[in-house]
Order: structure tokens, then C-alpha cells, then sequence
């Protein structure tokens, strides 16, 4: 019988790894163009006649903007020499694991290149504090569909409480220890019945000592 993993999925260990790999490259593969995209602009921004004349706080934010599309790119295509490194040695769920943590880190860059970019380009086009207020403001739009709202839907559905770790979890863990400890232990009832039971046991035998004198 396939045990379950606790989500209503019949899957082994390995089968579940799989399926997370699989769904996680999909993911991949998704941020990682417009990361690459991206990248290859910034790359190509220094060629340009135009940034000649930027000033020295744009050319420090172009370097900024670089360097974080930079990290992005590295951490999104980390899976890949992960993938490389540790295939065959059967560390498929400890692959999946580490790879989302580092896809998630590169998710976070590429929001960081996407604003400080955005910044760049706004700065250079209407300068004042008009550009930081709008960026501010995409950054918030990117908090909350990328960060909030998954988390609200985590904690309606009740994930964030059953996950282990969670409030939920702790409480269930110790009430099953209690119901554990109490079930090892026996309790007075019977406790009485084994005392009775070894007392009438000396006494018989006692007794038969007496009858073989």
C-alpha cells in the first residue's frame, strides 16, 4: 500500500520529490526569462550614447542594477548545476528542497533588479522624487500578489497552522503525547489488581508450604 503524505496524495517519498522537482523547473522556467531578458538589456545599456552623460548617482544605480540582475540570474539557474552535481546520489528530496529555497532567493533579486532598474530609467526620464513614489509604489504591488496573497491563502486554508512547526501542529503533537503517556501508564485500577495478584500469589504459595511441613 503507497502510504500518504498528509495532502490527500497517495505518493511515496520519491514520488513526491519527483513531482516537486517537476513543478519547480516549471517555475524556473518561467522567472527565468524575464530574468534573462532583463540582464540582457542591462548588459547592453552601457553601449548606448546616452549613458555618457548619466550622472554619477545614475551610473552608481546602473552598477546597483547590475549586480542584482546578476545575483538573480545566477540563483535561477542555480538548479541546474545543483541538478548536475547531485544526480544519481539519491538526495532527490534534499535536491528539491534546497533548489526552492535558492529559487525563492532569486525571486526576491529579480524584484530588487526590477525596481532598482525601474528606478534608473524613471530617474533619468523625470528625475525629482516623482520616480522613488512611483517605484515605491511597484514595490508594494509586487509585495502583495507575490508575498501577501499567498500568505492569506495559506493562512485561510490552514497551512500556516498545520505545517509542521505551526501552533496547530505543536497542539496536536502534544496532545498525542499525553494520550501516549497515558496509555503506557497504567492506572490505578489496575494497578491495585497487580498488587492483589502477586499478594494471593505469595499467599498460595505460602500455604503450599505449609501443607508439604
Amino acid at each position: 500500500m503507497v502510504p500518504e503524505d498528509g495532502r490527500g496524495r497517495h505518493e511515496t517519498p520519491n514520488e513526491r520529490a519527483d513531482r516537486r522537482w517537476t513543478e519547480l523547473l516549471q517555475e524556473v522556467r518561467v522567472v527565468q526569462t524575464g530574468a534573462q531578458i532583463l540582464f540582457g538589456f542591462l548588459l547592453s545599456v552601457v553601449f548606448m550614447p546616452r549613458f555618457a552623460i548619466l550622472s554619477a548617482f545614475e551610473r552608481g544605480l546602473y552598477v546597483v542594477t547590475v549586480v542584482l540582475g546578476a545575483l538573480a540570474t545566477g540563483a535561477l539557474i542555480a538548479p541546474v548545476a545543483y541538478h548536475r552535481l547531485l544526480a544519481g546520489r539519491r538526495l532527490k528530496p534534499e535536491l528539491v528542497d534546497a533548489t526552492s529555497r535558492v529559487v525563492a532567493l532569486g525571486v526576491v533579486l529579480l524584484a530588487l533588479t526590477v525596481g532598482s532598474a525601474l528606478l534608473l530609467l524613471l530617474h533619468v526620464a523625470i528625475g525629482g522624487p516623482g520616480a522613488g513614489l512611483i517605484v515605491g509604489g511597484v514595490m508594494a504591488w509586487f509585495t502583495v500578489w507575490w508575498l501577501l496573497l499567498p500568505w492569506l491563502l495559506m493562512r485561510r486554508s490552514g497551512v500556516l497552522r498545520d505545517r509542521p512547526g505551526g501552533a496547530e501542529a505543536r497542539r496536536r503533537a502534544a496532545a498525542a503525547g499525553r494520550r501516549s503517556t497515558a496509555a503506557g501508564r497504567p492506572g490505578k485500577a489496575a494497578r491495585r489488581r497487580a498488587t492483589a495478584g502477586r499478594v494471593s500469589g505469595r499467599r498460595r504459595r505460602s500455604d503450599a508450604r505449609h501443607d508439604n511441613e
